[in-house]
């Protein structure tokens, strides 16, 4: 029973895009699906899963350039961003500033707020609004096995980007310091980039927490 967690690394920036299986209904849910999900789209449809939600961490395009493909394969997913994120959404998740131009799709559906509840099969996440390194970010928080999809506020010995429009070096501390660090320190941490990492290894080796 639980979260079955699958990690695709996606793309030339290689993103962390992650499919959660919901064992006990087949139900499941993308995070943050980056460039070439024609990877995932097999995965989902070889194991005949029912996609509800693809879950934004943030609006920059690396983390939803997969969104269109998804939906047009899966419309019935439901699409998920917090609102302080649309504008950035809207202007192409900032492609145009690393030379691309990138047009989103429709205009999310759910809209996340802090504390909100995620139901995915017999499952549910937490969301948890960490502004910072973009204004809309958030974070997933699946409490039963101690996991944190954190998309860019943390990796393993680093921190995200703050001087992108939107970011705050001061923001994206205190949301790593109040909805990261007061988690135990067995609590993995999934990023959007690098490999999984623990709340306390982070708290123990991480220079930018010193």
């Amino acid at each position: 029973m639980g979260l079955e967690i699958i990690t695709f690394v996606l793309g030339p920036l290689q993103n962390n895009t992650y499919l959660l299986r919901d064992s006990a209904s087949d139900q499941c849910a993308v995070i943050d699906p980056s460039f070439d999900t024609i990877e995932v789209i097999d995965a989902i449809e070889k194991q005949q899963l029912s996609l509800q939600m693809i879950l934004l961490t943030h609006a920059h395009f690396d983390h939803i350039y997969g969104v269109g493909e998804l939906t047009a394969r899966f419309p019935a997913a439901a699409v998920g961003l917090h609102p302080a994120d649309l504008p950035l959404w809207r202007q192409g998740g900032g492609s145009e500033l690393f030379g691309l131009k990138y047009t989103p799709p429709a205009l999310p559906t759910i809209h996340f707020y802090n504390q909100q509840q995620l139901t995915l099969g017999s499952e549910k996440l937490e969301v948890k609004h960490t502004p910072g390194h973009s204004r809309g970010h958030v974070i997933f928080h699946y409490a039963p096995d101690k996991i944190i999809f954190c998309g860019d506020l943390i990796f393993q010995g680093n921190i995200g980007r703050t001087d992108l429009p939107g970011g705050s070096s001061r923001e994206l501390m205190h949301s790593i310091q109040m909805q990261v660090l007061t988690l135990p320190p067995e609590t993995r941490l999934f990023s959007g980039h690098g490999p999984v990492t623990t709340v306390g290894r982070e708290m123990e080796t991480n220079p930018y927490l010193a």
